[in-house]
């Protein structure tokens, strides 16, 4: 179950898409039925798939995009629209259609991963906020998927609150989360969400003491023998010999933030078993991304908490996500494909439908998709468009730990060099069928 702020979400938007409105009430473009898509043209590099997260975030958005009162005064104010202009946004409500790819699933250059059918005044407004949501949420997923897959099995925390903007830090921890991470350090996300949150002690607590034995001691007198204790504040061979001095072999863990880690993991491995305490976990963290979660996989090390590299999305922040018209009502009345011609920029129009091919043995190895067409499943392919939202009315949420499930599901679909964190191709290829007069701009081949 979500929780989120009640307040309207109707401002989370650029000036331009009310400008736009006022332009199409005017001239009599605003009701034709329309198709936007979200999409992203390629992958960052180095990256050979993307994971999807921020869906339910965007439903919950779409909620409360409503034109309330003080909303419809500040557009007076500012003079951003005319009168009939704030007399139509006052009535808005989203009664369109809306499907995509759930959160946790897996996408590729040219996955439509959101599709959006209304009129365009409906569709337009939310471009913005969408956007915002979807590029950010997805950022982080799939930096997170690279660092749990790469973890192999060892849990990972998140723990970037405090590098990120506030809010931007709740939508974090749900989207690193689905893409297997274990527990998150920021309690508003653990509420608003219901995911575990985790913590016990920073080097702050170590430096109050006298003494690292009396903040030791308090830390296990108040949370008991099973909590992590941090044993890099001063020396760590002192600070390990103190902590098990002080709880014998049922300490839970100690935690390592700096130093060369993998060769300090051995080290502290083998003076923990020294002293007998054979079960108590090493965790690590200090400024991990999925390189040094990689390299440290020969070490032993238990678990690993990550903090600046996965709430920027390891290095790119963003999807590239982009929300484009790609079909409207023409005279007759029918779908017509619209795309754009830029430079660098091309778009395939039409409206989509997308399967995730897969081999006998159940390996992913195209993303179909169909344009103005379903493409045709040849017996074990995944439809990967669900509905969001049937005439509008919200259908497809799912919870964190569904959403968790999934992903891992359809990453394990994926062939093995998807793993890889060296520059290449994405893992699959996207291929299209049915109508379409565009270059493809996505390095697709032709499929028949």
């Amino acid at each position: 179950m979500t929780h989120s702020p009640a307040q309207s979400t109707a401002l989370l938007t650029d000036h331009y898409e009310l400008t736009m409105l006022q332009a199409a009430l005017a001239d009599g473009t605003a009701q034709r039925r329309s198709v936007f898509e979200l999409f992203a043209r390629r992958l960052p590099d180095g990256r050979r798939y993307g994971v999807v997260a921020g869906v339910n975030r965007l439903l919950d958005a779409l909620e409360r995009f409503r034109f309330d009162e003080q909303t419809i005064a500040f557009l007076a104010d500012r003079g951003v629209v005319d009168q009939a202009t704030r007399d139509w946004l006052a009535e808005y409500r989203f009664s369109g259609d809306i499907s995509g790819y759930a959160d946790g699933e897996i996408f590729f250059p040219g996955s439509p991963v959101l599709v959006v059918e209304s009129s365009f005044a409906e569709a337009v407004l939310l471009e913005t906020v969408f956007l915002s949501i979807l590029n950010h949420d997805s950022a982080v997923a799939s930096a997170a998927s690279r660092m749990s897959w790469w973890a192999g099995g060892r849990p990972c925390i998140e723990m970037g609150s405090r590098r990120t903007h506030e809010e931007a830090a709740v939508g974090a921890a749900l989207a690193a989360y689905i893409a297997g991470f274990t527990a998150t350090s920021n309690l508003e996300a653990a509420r608003r969400f219901g995911i575990p949150s985790t913590g016990t002690a920073a080097h702050a607590f170590t430096l109050l003491h006298d003494r690292e034995q009396d903040a030791f001691r308090s830390q296990v007198d108040a949370l008991g023998k099973g909590t992590t204790l941090l044993v890099d504040t001063y020396d760590v061979a002192e600070a390990v010999r103190t902590a098990i001095e002080l709880t014998g072999p049922d300490l839970g863990a100690v935690r390592l933030d700096s130093g060369d880690l993998p060769s300090l993991a051995g080290q502290v491995r083998e003076q923990l078993d020294s002293l007998g305490a054979t079960k108590t976990r090493i965790i690590v963290t200090s400024d991990l991304d999925e390189f040094q979660i990689a390299a440290l996989a020969p070490a032993p090390v238990d678990g690993y908490g990550v903090g600046t590299s996965l709430v920027t999305g390891s290095g790119y922040p963003t999807c590239g996500f982009v929300y484009k018209l790609v079909a409207r009502e023409d005279a007759s009345g029918e779908l017509m494909p619209v795309a754009k011609k830029s430079p660098d920029k091309i778009s395939i129009g039409g409206r989509k439908w997308a399967l995730r091919r897969r081999t006998a043995a159940g390996v992913a190895e195209v993303e179909l998709i169909g344009v103005g067409e379903q493409p045709v499943d040849d017996g074990d392919d995944r439809v990967l468009l669900k509905p969001l939202v049937e005439s509008g009315k919200i259908v497809g949420r799912t919870t964190p730990e569904e959403s968790q499930a999934h992903h891992q599901k359809v990453r394990d679909e994926l062939p093995r060099s998807a793993s890889q964190l060296s520059r290449g191709e994405a893992a699959i290829p996207t291929d299209y069928v049915g109508d379409y007069n565009n270059r493809n701009p996505f390095r697709a081949r032709s499929h028949t």
